[in-house]
């Protein structure tokens, strides 16, 4: 013991000792601010921040996303497959479950988020058929595709080396393919065989969902069509539109229209514009409408010629197309 502490009394014992309590209450205090401020980053750095938050969807007019009687599914960030539909078959009754699944290209994941779809709206203009009508079932989506890609067609690197060129030459090919195109009477749809010709400029990409659109361009509308399976003999709009951008490898799983509403980036594409709400679908590809009202028969093309009213509609594109 030290001098101090053998002849000071208890008193002045005590107050030796308070400077270094008032030290160790010092480093109690900045460890425990450490801890908060520790606590604190943890929670803004981690998954509620992650790459900032996603853009929301461009919409011309916001549709209406209902809870009664129709199709529901979940989608995570616009990702997330259908788990169970039922509907009528064109027309006749039927029913369709799609197993749950995970389609890619999609927006940022999220949490489960229901996505209820009404009734198609422009269904009356689609032609539904009877249940006893069968059409034969399409190939898969990369089959489709790959047997419609343009003979020696420019890589996408390739493309995007020749933007200024590329601009020109593809309004000139949309100019010259419009005029060769001429609709069925009676509707904005595609003559000829239903199929619309394959431009060389665009990525492959593109042309694998045109060609994929061109294999099932005359297939009858069916409500449900196309969602528990990419193979079916018959398809509704969303059910069509899944499987163009299959055949393009840009989705990996059937998704309803409401899911389509936020599924890849927002605003127009340079080559694929897809517009979607809780009832409809349908897409512009290097300028010809894929739609399946306006057509002018049962197995009319899937290809219009007329623009379509877009009012009421997300405006999404896959990303980089």
């Amino acid at each position: 013991m030290s001098a101090v502490s053998k002849t000071a009394p208890p008193a002045k014992r005590v107050k030796a000792r308070q400077p270094r309590q008032a030290l160790y209450a010092a480093a109690a205090a900045l460890i425990a601010i450490a801890a908060v401020a520790a606590a604190l980053l943890g929670k803004t750095g981690g998954s509620g921040h992650r790459g900032g938050a996603a853009a929301p969807p461009v919409v011309v007019q916001p549709p209406a996303i209902s809870t009664g009687p129709g199709r529901v599914s979940t989608a995570g960030g616009g990702a997330a497959s259908p788990a169970a539909r039922t509907g009528a078959g064109g027309g006749g009754a039927g029913a369709l479950t799609a197993k749950p699944s995970r389609a890619g290209g999609g927006s940022a994941a999220g949490s489960a988020v229901a996505v209820a779809e009404v009734r198609d709206p422009e269904e009356a203009k689609s032609f539904p058929l009877p249940a006893s009508t069968h059409h034969a079932p399409a190939t898969t989506p990369s089959v489709a595709g790959e047997a419609g890609v343009a003979p020696g067609a420019a890589s996408d690197a390739q493309i995007r080396k020749e933007l200024g060129e590329e601009a020109q030459a593809k309004a000139q090919e949309l100019a010259a393919r419009q005029r060769a195109l001429t609709p069925v009477p009676g509707g904005s749809s595609v003559g000829g065989n239903g199929t619309i010709p394959i431009p060389t400029n665009v990525p492959e990409a593109v042309q694998r969902v045109i060609a994929g659109g061109n294999a099932i361009a005359d297939f009858p509308y069916i409500w449900g069509g196309g969602h528990a399976s990419f193979v079916a003999n018959g398809y509704d709009c969303s059910g069509s539109v899944s499987y163009a951008l299959a055949a393009g490898g840009l989705l990996s799983a059937p998704l309803v229209s409401g899911e389509l509403a936020s599924w890849g980036d927002p605003g127009p594409g340079r080559w694929i514009t897809i517009y979607a709400n809780a009832g409809h679908t349908f897409m512009d590809v290097d300028g010809v409408w894929f739609d399946t009202a306006g057509r002018s028969g049962p197995y009319a093309s899937r290809w219009l010629l007329a623009t379509p009213p877009l009012e009421g509609y997300a405006v999404r594109h896959p990303p980089g197309y």
